[in-house]
């Protein structure tokens, strides 16, 4: 029960800052709801297969195996940049360090971890997010901690697949990243 309530003294504070949220844009915004200020933009994530993401354990091949797909228990891992847009040449204003194990038999759902290293509206730090990733279909991701002007931060990231063909994968990272009153500055 003790444990119940503590982890609802946990989420409470991140429904109260999701329910709070303006839908945004790959514009960025920047708001204080309620004495909690809060940023949302969007990155992009370049992902190329075998230059900065790795297949590092094979998993239990089966059926259905194909390009969006790998097989159950797959480790792998991966140091994306994080660009201002779809186009893989745009400025870098991030780096994507982390990980995936496909945790479903027909290889389309992973969990997933990540450190994002950002240097956003003159905002320097690192994000961390843990959660489940659907291959071909937008993900909530929480943050689940913060390093630098992004400490003590809360909120989530969506990802969302843009680019799945061939060797250079992208995806769309929606931030929603919000600050309680005593952390912000």
């Amino acid at each position: 029960m003790l444990k119940l309530l503590h982890l609802w003294s946990l989420l409470l504070p991140l429904l109260i800052a999701v329910h709070n949220a303006s839908s945004s844009s790959s514009i960025s915004h920047h708001h204080t709801h309620d004495r909690m200020k809060s940023l949302h933009f969007s990155l992009f994530q370049q992902e190329t297969i075998n230059k900065t993401a790795f297949i590092v354990v094979d998993g239990v091949k089966g059926a259905n195996v194909s390009q969006t797909t790998t097989p159950f228990g797959t480790i792998y891992v991966f140091r994306d940049n994080m660009t201002v847009s779809s186009d893989v040449s745009s400025r870098v204003a991030g780096v994507c360090e982390g990980g995936s194990i496909t945790s479903s038999f027909d290889g389309l759902r992973s969990m997933s971890l990540a450190k994002i290293t950002l240097k956003v509206k003159g905002l320097r730090g690192s994000v961390s997010i843990l959660g489940g990733t659907h291959n071909t279909k937008p993900a909530d991701h929480p943050v689940v901690g913060g390093t630098g002007d992004f400490m003590f931060a809360q909120g989530y990231v969506t990802s969302s697949p843009v680019e799945l063909q061939g060797m250079s994968v992208v995806y769309k990272i929606e931030f929603h990243i919000y600050w309680p009153p005593y952390a912000a500055k």
